[in-house]
């Protein structure tokens, strides 16, 4: 074996690397179109409203982009645990996206193919969150209010979280660029 330049448990590893690198190469330039181009397969829009978001979303990411988010708004003067607040922001994430799959979902589509972001930021009213809404609603962006049952923390029917999105985070920035995170 000392007289061999390689052994064949080395020719082997070598080899393994190599097919690992052109996978995990071929599989960054896949990931890197789908983050680069909208699909743009045809969807029908049930309302005057989702024809209006879609019409948006055409005009604004037919063409390329990359940065998608959505941001959960927290509504901080509630003073709700730790658990709490990632209870009601995994429902508001959740409302939000079922609400994009028939919406926007060119949008949601880019946003799945770019990592799917998610950023929490506060405020410190019910007035200040609902502002937060309507400016979001304006600007024609997808949104999920979370209101709590009242079982633990809170009490019934407090507006507890507001979702936005996804969208273009440009978009967002706009209505919620002012923020603090939580």
């Amino acid at each position: 074996m000392g007289d061999k330049l390689l052994d064949t448990t080395q020719i082997i590893n070598g080899l393994a690397v190599m097919i690992s690198f052109f996978v995990g190469y071929k599989y960054a330039l896949k990931r890197g179109e789908a983050c680069a181009k909208i699909d743009d397969t045809p969807s029908t829009p049930e309302t005057k409203e989702e024809g209006a978001a879609a019409a948006v979303a055409d005009k604004n990411y037919g063409g390329f982009s990359d940065n998608f988010k959505m941001v959960l708004v927290v509504r901080n003067d509630l003073k709700m645990g730790k658990g709490k607040i990632a209870a009601q922001c995994s429902h508001g994430a959740v409302g939000a996206y079922q609400r994009a799959v028939t919406r926007t979902p060119r949008l949601l589509r880019a946003w799945e193919n770019c990592g799917c972001a998610k950023i929490a930021v506060r405020v410190e009213s019910e007035a200040e969150l609902m502002a937060i809404k309507h400016a979001a609603e304006q600007k024609l962006l997808n949104t999920c209010l979370i209101r709590d049952a009242g079982r633990t923390q809170i009490e019934p029917n407090s507006k507890t979280v507001l979702a936005i999105g996804p969208a273009a985070a440009a978009d967002i920035d706009r209505v919620t660029g002012h923020l603090k995170l939580l």
